[in-house]
């Protein structure tokens, strides 16, 4: 049975135009600094895809991974309209090729 009013898992995957190790660095900064300290954040992680890991079911297509979990939808909802996001969006968009975003309920 679903339990009612789940932390959320929101996970992004960025791959980027300019994926050199400065880049990387910069964009995981970014995160670090407007990403991190949101009301309702239980965990944070950042940082570059391993080179350690290629097996067959490994996805390569990405550079740099966000995992952030929050206590429930409504801290999730709350920090995709905060100003520290948007303004993550507006200052490391621009070298962003693709982004990926998984969110789901945390069992």
């Amino acid at each position: 049975m679903a339990q009612p009013n789940p932390p959320i898992a929101h996970m992004v995957y960025f791959t980027l135009a300019d994926n050199s190790r400065g880049e990387c660095d910069r964009l995981i900064a970014a995160c670090k600094k407007y990403l991190f300290d949101h009301p309702g954040v239980v965990y944070f992680n950042t940082g570059v895809r391993s080179e350690d890991f290629a097996r067959d079911v490994n996805d390569l297509e990405y550079d740099v991974h966000l995992t952030v979990v929050f206590q429930n939808k409504a801290a999730h909802d709350a920090y995709q309209i905060a100003p520290a996001h948007e303004q993550f969006i507006q200052e490391c968009k621009a070298n962003w090729q693709r982004v990926r975003v998984f969110d789901s309920a945390v069992a």
